[in-house]
């Protein structure tokens, strides 16, 4: 059976293992209802790639190791962001929005921030640099012990957020009015009668206007990517920011907290952040 979408003719979500789809994703940064990803098998022993871990610059002691960025700011827990032009009709209004209003107002304290993230999607091993795809199909846990494996660790929820948007809060990394073209989203050609979900990943900055204020690339569309949740304790660790390629929300408040710990799929990927010098 067919979900239709406007934008999209791709089979049921239960044809797809339960990856979040377009008309799952929550307004306003909230709750997804996408699938639990409780029919993944358990994935078994965590194995990490081999990846050698980021060197420090010897030249500037106070630097982010190599390959990651130094984010430094004040970063605000409660925005409010107002779409001004909702890009879809229903029953899919409030998922993409085309303009939001600028400035977003903080309503909470800000909070300091300083932290190292990684300015890339985290990449397949002995990948070439110049066409290095992120690497997929780890679970949450896998990438946890990925990260941990070259003295980093997953990015916390609001890390990975105040990277994406900036200090201004801007709804998309690249500023206020959506747009296709700027990074890898809203592919319409998802799948077929197989039920296969196209692989429609894209290179590392294949995607040069994708970028945040911080200078760090792909936060939105190509893939999921994995973050902590704070003050949260396990089995309910895991959350997906970003969104993958389909039209979904892609921007930097949208959040997916359905899918368990052990749930791995080839749109989901991750960064690594530790803690900054």
């Amino acid at each position: 059976m067919f979900l239709q979408h406007p934008f999209v003719r791709v089979l049921s979500i239960s044809a797809f293992l339960g990856v979040a789809m377009a008309p799952a994703d929550a307004p306003n940064g909230g709750i997804a209802s996408a699938g639990s990803g409780k029919e993944r098998s358990d994935p078994g022993p965590i194995r990490s790639p081999e990846r050698p871990a980021p060197t420090q610059s010897p030249s500037s002691p106070d630097a982010c190791p190599t390959g990651m960025v130094l984010i430094e700011g004040e970063y605000c827990s409660d925005a409010e962001q107002v779409c001004l032009k909702w890009l879809d009709p229903p029953p899919y209004q409030n998922l993409r929005c085309g303009e939001y209003a600028k400035p977003v107002k903080c309503r909470s304290p800000r909070q300091a921030r300083r932290f190292c993230i990684d300015r890339e999607e985290y990449a397949e091993p002995s990948s070439d640099p110049k066409s290095a795809m992120p690497l997929v199909n780890k679970s949450w846990l896998e990438a946890k012990a990925i990260c941990e494996g070259r003295s980093a660790r997953l990015c916390k929820e609001t890390e990975w957020e105040f990277a994406c948007e900036g200090p201004e809060m801007s709804p998309y990394p690249y500023g206020f009015k959506r747009d296709s073209n700027a990074c890898n989203i809203d592919r319409t050609d998802l799948g077929g009668p197989n039920g296969r979900l196209t692989d429609h990943r894209a290179p590392l900055s294949a995607f040069p206007n994708c970028v945040s204020p911080f200078d760090v690339h792909d936060m939105v569309g190509n893939v999921d990517e994995w973050v902590e949740r704070e003050h949260v304790a396990a089995p309910n660790r895991s959350a997906l920011r970003g969104g993958w390629w389909l039209p979904g929300r892609n921007r930097c408040r949208a959040a997916t907290l359905h899918h368990s710990e052990s749930y791995a799929a080839k749109q989901v990927g991750f960064r690594c952040c530790q803690d900054g010098p």
